[in-house]
């Protein structure tokens, strides 16, 4: 009986240890805070986003604190399998070449690439009118690689390390066109920059979608993946959706 007592007692020790363990484990996400309105920073340098809002529901599901680390979006990547940080949601498009050295998580959201220009210039996005146009994109993007794979050198591709930066150049002048995200876009044609360009032809990408990174073979990726189906399910997702467009981007 003594023993039996022993044993309840070192099972409840292990209990308490194991849940206090729990309540102090920590994460932290990985985040580029150039590319808004999915991620940037604020006027006081906080991090915030669609992006940031999603993770830090998603902390909030799993039960554990978050923490946010900033990355340049070149070294994203490999900033993740060299642990700076535990899992990425920085607006990353689910591709065949970044499978093979991180693991995703369900969507998140879904994605189109769109030309952007300025409203007073006849811009078509075939081929043959492109022929000797400059276009920007950011670099390491799908954006990127879409132009490579399908206009190659029919055009000067140019290639920037912000999203942010190719705007500048678009607005003065450098670049004929961007190619980027639809709703990167969308945002950024509000702005007072922006109000002078507007989307040309229809999406060159319709079915792009963006998920959440982790190193391979890591089971966070199950834990977020059932917490992104409950934010879905009790309408928190919604609620951050509609916080940033008027439309759905799941």
């Amino acid at each position: 009986m003594q023993s039996y007592k022993k044993f309840l007692l070192a099972a409840a020790a292990t209990l308490v240890f194991s849940a206090n363990a729990m309540a102090a484990e920590k994460l932290k996400m990985g985040i580029e805070a150039a590319y808004p309105p999915f991620n940037n920073k604020d006027a006081s340098g906080q991090v915030v986003g669609f992006d940031k809002d999603i993770g830090d529901a998603l902390c909030a599901k799993m039960k554990v604190e978050c923490d946010v680390v900033t990355s340049d979006w070149d070294g994203i990547i490999p900033a993740l399998n060299a642990k700076k940080f535990d899992f990425l949601i920085s607006s990353l498009s689910i591709t065949d070449e970044r499978k093979q050295a991180v693991d995703f998580t369900d969507r998140y959201y879904s994605n189109k690439l769109q030309f952007i220009a300025p409203k007073n210039v006849d811009f078509k996005t075939d081929k043959a009118s492109l022929k000797g146009k400059v276009i920007g994109t950011q670099r390491a993007t799908l954006a990127g690689t879409w132009l490579e794979d399908n206009y190659g050198s029919d055009i000067d591709i140019k290639l920037y390390d912000t999203q942010e930066n190719a705007y500048l150049d678009l607005t003065s002048g450098r670049v004929d066109a961007i190619l980027a995200d639809k709703y990167v876009n969308y945002d950024w044609l509000k702005t007072d920059a922006g109000k002078n360009y507007e989307f040309k032809g229809d999406p060159v990408v319709e079915s792009d979608e963006v998920g959440i990174a982790v190193r391979k073979g890591d089971p966070l990726r199950e834990k977020l993946n059932a917490a992104l189906k409950e934010i879905i399910a009790d309408g928190t997702y919604k609620k951050i959706n509609d916080k940033y467009f008027p439309f759905s981007i799941y």
